[in-house]
């Protein structure tokens, strides 16, 4: 490999796709959490017993999961993102010598 492919790779490429492995990484657990928020939501909807004081709290709790999975899944896209412009940059280098 040339040093510059080798640049790229150190650089962009790996941390680009160990972002996104991180953050998919982390994504998984939120999104399990989202799921028994969003049932357990459901159920004090359903509920008559239930207030509202109730259902803020469940609503607050569901809201929390839901911006961590958003923000998890930004960083999978953009850890992509970032390793498809370094494997861009690999693949489009000029080589004077050939």
């Amino acid at each position: 490999m040339k040093q510059r492919q080798i640049i790229l790779l150190l650089i962009v490429v790996i941390p680009g796709l160990a972002a996104a492995v991180l953050s998919g990484f982390f994504l998984f657990p939120d999104w399990t959490a989202l799921d028994a928020s969003h049932r357990q939501y459901q159920e004090l909807a359903r509920s008559p017993s239930s207030t509202l004081r109730d259902l803020s709290i469940a609503q607050a709790g569901e809201n929390r999961h839901r911006i961590n999975c958003f923000a998890e899944g930004i960083g999978v896209l953009l850890g992509g993102v970032i390793a498809a412009i370094g494997i861009h940059g690999i693949c489009t280098l000029y080589d004077k010598q050939s």
